[in-house]
């Protein structure tokens, strides 16, 4: 299929000189931006680095935008000395021997609502 002129395909490189501003806005961008400044200080990721680097990764996989966001979110992947298909094989054995986010963050939140049903007398 044809590309239309001057547009570009949802997984070419972003123009150069391209900003932000010069993509489509995600809602998520600021919040994780922040994710991927943290990532990008992690000398050696926590498994929860590592799962949010391959969350970030799919979120933003032929997103036409956010082109400063992906490049910094790849940098950081290449800093740990990996590339997307061993993160994707790190995270999906940690997911499946059980990972938990949070588990091992005390400051994470805890998810549901906490109220614990089984001292209730059954009816």
């Amino acid at each position: 299929m044809p590309q239309k002129k001057g547009v570009a395909a949802p997984d070419s490189p972003p123009p150069a000189g391209a900003t932000q501003a010069e993509g489509q806005s995600h809602p998520l961008y600021r919040q994780d931006r922040a994710t991927v400044d943290r990532l990008l200080a992690a000398k050696t990721p926590a498994d929860a680095d590592l799962v949010d680097a391959a969350r970030l990764l799919a979120r933003y996989d032929g997103f036409p935008g956010a082109f400063d966001l992906k490049d910094a979110l790849q940098r950081a992947v290449r800093l740990w000395g990996l590339d997307r298909d061993t993160l994707q094989a790190k995270t999906r054995a940690l997911w499946q021997g059980g990972y938990k986010p949070g588990a091992s963050d005390p400051q994470a939140e805890p998810v549901g609502s906490g109220f614990d049903a089984s001292s209730d007398p059954a009816p």
